[in-house]
């Protein structure tokens, strides 16, 4: 999937890049087989050559993939920019 990274400003900065529609919908019909609470899933993210584990994050009818710094500094990765990556539920 791709889409483009958006940051959250609290204590410290954190980077997400929102689910897009079809992925929103496809992740919503196995929600409640993969979810561990809260709505929380557990994931695996892939872009590049660097591959990490995460948690996607509900929010507004999307799911936010948080992009670790693991991730994000090998791959030069910033707020606003389009980004693609593998994702696995």
């Amino acid at each position: 999937m791709s889409g483009v990274v958006v940051e959250w400003r609290g204590p410290a900065p954190f980077y997400f890049l929102p689910t897009d529609e079809k992925t929103s919908q496809e992740i919503s019909e196995v929600r409640s087989e993969l979810s561990y609470g809260w709505g929380v899933i557990p994931a695996r993210v892939t872009i590049g050559s660097v591959t990490v584990t995460t948690s996607l994050i509900p929010r507004a009818g999307s799911f936010y993939i948080p992009l670790k710094n693991d991730i994000r500094i090998p791959n030069k990765i910033s707020a606003g920019d389009e980004v693609n990556l593998t994702l696995e539920l």
